[in-house]
């Protein structure tokens, strides 16, 4: 009887403790600091069923512009009530012709589904294999975390998916972007990957990059 006894109080007081040190949720408090894991909790008591909710994704994104595709996203730092819990998600409007460039999310694996139209999507893995597939309404494919990936709308009108990633902010770096937009010496570009100067310099101006 005494050790039933002293094992009960000691499962009540383990699911007390437990009970107690629960933090079921860390809503971004954005007049906080912020840094790598993210952003500071709002107080519970300030904490409204709104900081759950988030209408950004209802709109299409525009997509005039170079690479007729627009991402709208809903990371920590649009949508509060995804600070801390490891998920995020973002709306992908591709235009006819419209492609999202090769580009890695150092902090985050991706998944993808088309909600319409058709998109060829592909990633290249750690040992330069590609993996590449042409997509529909309906169908899902993951991106693993940090290896280059990209979507292209390949069919007649326009389409539209959701990314969503195991991060509330993956981290973004787009390959063509950070060559040819930036301001890395195009001699130092040429070095490195092969590519003529002349095709450099002429993707820098397109881009608008220097050096």
């Amino acid at each position: 009887m005494k050790m039933i006894l002293t094992i009960s109080f000691f499962i009540v007081s383990f699911l007390s403790l437990s009970h107690a040190s629960v933090v079921d949720f860390c809503v971004a408090d954005y007049n906080g600091p912020n840094g790598p894991a993210g952003y500071s909790c709002k107080s519970p008591k300030k904490v409204t069923e709104n900081d759950f909710v988030y209408h950004g994704l209802a709109t299409a994104g525009n997509t005039s512009n170079i690479i007729k595709a627009a991402v709208t996203p809903a990371f920590d730092a649009q949508f509060a009530g995804v600070n801390g819990l490891g998920i995020s998600i973002a709306r992908l409007d591709l235009a006819g012709g419209g492609v999202i460039p090769l580009h890695t999310h150092p902090g985050a694996s991706e998944i993808l589904v088309v909600i319409q139209g058709t998109i060829c999507a592909g990633f290249v893995s750690s040992d330069n294999t590609v993996y590449i597939k042409t997509l529909y309404k309906g169908d899902v494919m993951v991106f693993p975390q940090g290896l280059l990936h990209f979507q292209i709308n390949s069919g007649g009108s326009n389409a539209l998916a959701f990314v969503s990633f195991s991060s509330a902010n993956p981290g973004l770096q787009i390959l063509d972007f950070a060559l040819f937009k930036s301001d890395f010496p195009t001699e130092l570009i040429t070095a490195t990957t092969f590519i003529d100067a002349a095709v450099v310099k002429k993707l820098k101006g397109v881009l608008g990059g220097s050096g």
